[in-house]
């Protein structure tokens, strides 16, 4: 686990479940030992789907859940987290605990693209995306950006150069990621805190603390 300072709002987040039963069972164990107030999935629910094993999984975490999908989610995992118990947070910007949380799904790195992607362009997903960003918020997105908890074999960087702009223009406080399973941890870009928050090989996820 990586733990953050301090007290007002409690986050357990994680990323790449990739439709493992045991790694949904240890996310939940994770939940049960600290009692946080939000859990937070970053993608990766399952592994190429079935939609119908995204909404499987969201709907045992016992607490209140946001979600987005990852590049190895398909088009229907889309369908089936609105479906689920969880909060949809793909290009969308919703208020928990006085916070602020914007999230985007997916991959724009090659060659983890989502597989059947929604019909939009990448240019209107980008559009969407710095419509509803503000400055200060909580960024949810399954790539991390370029450079920062990106390593990934033989230590290549395998973020997004995008992703790193957005944060860089609008400093979010704190960005929530996964996706390299071989980089979990956290780090700062600029006054933003990124947090890897993948299982990789093994873990449970992230446990963070937000004050003012």
């Amino acid at each position: 686990m990586n733990y953050l300072s301090s007290l007002t709002m409690q986050i357990l987040a994680t990323a790449d479940i990739h439709g493992s039963q045991y790694r949904m069972n240890q996310f939940i164990e994770a939940i049960e030992e600290h009692s946080p107030d939000l859990a937070i999935v970053c993608g990766d629910i399952t592994h190429l789907g079935p939609g119908e094993l995204a909404k499987i999984l969201l709907d045992q975490i016992p607490i209140d859940v946001l979600a987005i999908p990852g590049n190895m989610d398909t088009m229907d995992v889309f369908e089936y987290i609105d479906k689920s118990k969880a909060t949809n947070l793909h290009l969308k910007k919703v208020k928990k605990n006085g916070q602020t949380f914007v999230g985007i799904g997916g991959s724009d790195t090659m060659p983890f693209h989502i597989r059947r992607q929604p019909p939009v362009s990448e240019d209107d997903v980008k559009e969407k995306l710095h419509e509803i960003m503000e400055e200060n918020c909580i960024l949810v997105t399954h790539v991390p950006p370029y450079g920062v908890q990106d390593s990934a074999f033989l230590g290549m960087h395998a973020g997004s150069r995008w992703i790193r702009e957005v944060v860089e223009k609008y400093k979010p406080k704190l960005h929530l990621c996964g996706h390299i399973h071989e980089n979990p941890g956290f780090s700062k870009l600029g006054e933003t805190v990124v947090v890897n928050c993948s299982m990789g090989k093994q873990g449970k996820g992230a446990l963070i603390e937000i004050d003012e």
